[in-house]
């Protein structure tokens, strides 16, 4: 009897053998990279001397400026765009030879997207939620994915709304306490801690046939840089008045970098993937039978 091979979001990953490295090596690389940067980054102050410095009033610009921090990022977060893009169109060139994401009817579209942004198939299909620890179903694992989807999301808001306040308004940095940048990253710091610490929990207690175990790594590299990420920021937006802004400025930047550059090959890539999927269901719903099964 031949096998049928189950895929998984990390075999679409581009390139493959990045994917494959952080599949068997996930939560170490990510940790690694953070770590690096981080150290990276102090020992780069200093030498410049501004690793520990007086306070600057909240001005990261005068650490880091802002075309620098641009000319950094920037190379990762479009690095990490091409990656997704790629192994998405991989995954919907198996998954859908003969359709065309781009053909899909406005309202399979619009049914994926209220799916995927509700999280509707968490909740067990039957709206008890999953099994965890036990066979007892539970609502909690759809929770906490809400609480880290909106608290990313927000993040991104709030980075949004910081670029349109420096580019169209010329309003620089450092923000009010309750400016709309502050308080949107505030309001998704919050969420990107209760939200993977939650689902690191449920990892760690999760029965071992309850999952797939050459997945863990991935998983839970991707929730320690998002619990660093969300952590560090906090930390930073507490302490941005003091002498240690510059160290936990390095700490946060290092975070963000070591997350953009695993967001492909991650657990952050299945809620790309699973888009693509429902949107694929919400296509197949809205074809003709073609079997004609019980006709002559």
């Amino acid at each position: 009897m031949a096998r049928v091979r189950l895929h998984t979001y990390s075999d679409y990953a581009w390139p493959p053998a990045l994917g494959r490295l952080y599949k068997n090596n996930g939560l170490t690389l990510a940790l690694a990279l953070a770590t690096g940067l981080a150290l990276f980054l102090a020992l780069a102050l200093a030498l410049n001397g501004n690793l520990t410095q007086q306070a600057l009033a909240g001005n990261f610009y005068r650490v880091f400026p802002h075309n620098l921090m641009v000319s950094m990022f920037a190379p990762v977060f479009l690095f990490a765009l091409l990656a997704l893009a790629l192994g998405v169109r991989r995954f919907w060139q198996d998954i859908s030879p003969a359709d065309r994401a781009r053909d899909a009817p406005s309202a399979a579209t619009v049914e994926a997207t209220r799916d995927a942004l509700a999280l509707k198939y968490l909740d067990g299909g039957h709206g008890e939620g999953c099994n965890e620890a036990d066979d007892q179903f539970t609502l909690s694992r759809r929770r906490f994915h809400h609480f880290t989807f909106y608290g990313f999301m927000l993040c991104f808001a709030s980075t949004s709304v910081a670029t349109l306040y420096h580019y169209l308004f010329g309003w620089h940095a450092p923000y009010a306490l309750t400016s709309l940048p502050v308080l949107l990253g505030t309001a998704g710091g919050i969420g990107l801690l209760i939200g993977p610490a939650g689902l690191l929990w449920l990892n760690l207690g999760r029965h071992p046939l309850h999952g797939d175990a050459a997945q863990r790594p991935m998983d839970r590299g991707f929730i320690a840089l998002l619990l660093l990420t969300s952590a560090s920021g906090l930390a930073l937006l507490a302490w941005r008045d003091s002498g240690a802004m510059a160290l936990l400025l390095a700490l946060h930047l290092a975070s963000v970098m070591a997350l953009f550059l695993t967001l492909p090959y991650g657990k952050f890539a299945h809620g790309i993937y699973r888009a693509a999927a429902l949107l694929k269901w919400a296509i197949e719903k809205r074809q003709p039978n073609r079997l004609q099964l019980g006709s002559e």
